[in-house]
């Protein structure tokens, strides 16, 4: 859910800004700018191995914030590209959390970071390789210092001086582990529930072969549908008759799925995939504040991944003559916004209707419609344009 409504199938898109000194913008120098940061996005370019492409970036980093709390992204500038710039992510298992003391200077280090005497970070001490890693066995990790201008720290502060990230599940753990136990409990019931058996009696109790003998010298007995045994003497047969599948576990999932849903921060139609007795006015409203907590998270990604790592890959990409455009303008190239994606809506008709409605009356820009959609004004009037030369110059007329 997090990947699929954060980040979305084409990523976040960047659309540069940059501005003449009438205050218009500079068509030319923004298409090239995105278009080499394009370029450089396909996978094989934008990171270290080679295997992730920038939108794969985006899914990865959003994805090990919400598993893990927090992702670690060291920014690489290299000649592994024409760009001289990468992305190398590291496993947060990586950051020594054992490490905590107090240095000659004055900074500290708490769990791997090191603080100066406000809280911000200036390094990071990373571990050379994974301490579980089959190949470190009975040999010594070693340490490294990255300085913290090199790495983005991806965490969502929930208290102050917080130093590392929280698992966004940390909320909903506990009833994951107690639907996980009622799941098997219930499992293991219906099982023996169903495995219907009889037993013969007799005085002499002859015959009878135990399955086993526990230490305690009680006999003990492999339980199979449709077993017949034959009881030693003496011993008689108390019934035990679990009635399962029993009709209180749906209720019971559903209230689990609830409260680990709320924990989440998500509906409980998109958790668990249950559409039963949902209205349009009902699912509608559900939607509605679930895709603002989406939106929170998307722009606190813009903030703290996607413009840090363009402000790296511009300065980086001017110095190395990547582009065609002076390296003195760092400051005007670096204007840009990003554009997340949307959502269709339950209605399509009726919420374009009352979109229509709003910028015919000045409520609503088609810029902020678009938006929405997840969709860039000067793309669409441009796919317009083209479309317009194309059938004018095919000979076909469409209604407008």
């Amino acid at each position: 859910l997090v990947c699929s409504n954060v980040v979305g199938p084409k990523g976040i898109a960047l659309q540069v800004r940059a501005r003449e000194n009438d205050g218009k913008l500079d068509q030319l120098a923004n298409q090239i700018l995105e278009q080499s940061f394009a370029e450089w996005g396909r996978a094989g370019n934008c990171t270290v191995d080679g295997k992730l492409s920038w939108v794969d970036a985006q899914h990865t980093f959003v994805s090990s914030v919400a598993r893990d709390g927090e992702c670690f992204v060291l920014m690489v500038a290299d000649n592994g590209n024409p760009w001289r710039f990468r992305l190398q992510f590291i496993d947060p298992d990586l950051i020594d959390q054992d490490r905590n003391e107090t240095l000659a200077g004055g900074n500290q280090i708490r769990m791997g970071v090191e603080v100066n005497g406000a809280g911000k970070p200036v390094a990071y001490y990373v571990k050379t390789r994974h301490p579980d890693d089959y190949q470190t066995s009975g040999q010594a990790v070693r340490e490294e210092r990255i300085p913290a201008e090199r790495m983005i720290h991806g965490f969502r502060a929930d208290r102050i001086a917080q130093t590392r990230g929280v698992p966004w599940t940390s909320t909903a753990m506990t009833r994951l582990k107690m639907l996980s136990g009622y799941e098997e409990a219930e499992l293991v019931a219906a099982r023996i529930s169903a495995s219907k058996m009889g037993f013969f009696t007799s005085q002499s109790g002859e015959d009878y072969q135990a399955d086993g003998t526990e230490d305690t010298g009680n006999l003990r007995m492999e339980v199979a549908p449709g077993q017949f045994e034959q009881l030693p003497a003496g011993v008689d047969f108390k019934p035990f008759d679990p009635q399962h599948p029993a009709t209180a576990f749906a209720e019971f999932e559903k209230a689990m799925l609830r409260g680990i849903a709320s924990g989440l921060g998500v509906s409980y139609t998109s958790l668990s995939n249950n559409l039963e007795s949902v209205s349009y006015s009902s699912i509608r409203q559900g939607l509605i504040e679930e895709r603002d907590q989406w939106r929170v998270t998307q722009f606190w990604m813009i903030e703290h991944f996607c413009d840090i790592v363009y402000r790296a890959w511009l300065r980086q990409t001017l110095d190395a003559g990547a582009v065609n455009l002076p390296a003195a303008k760092y400051q005007k190239f670096v204007a840009a916004q990003w554009v997340p994606r949307g959502w269709q809506w339950v209605d399509p008709r009726n919420e374009a209707d009352a979109q229509i409605t709003a910028i015919n009356n000045g409520l609503m820009t088609r810029t902020q419609a678009l938006a929405e959609r997840g969709l860039d004004i000067e793309d669409v009037l441009r796919e317009r344009q083209a479309e317009d030369e194309l059938m004018a110059a095919m000979g076909i007329v469409l209604p407008v």
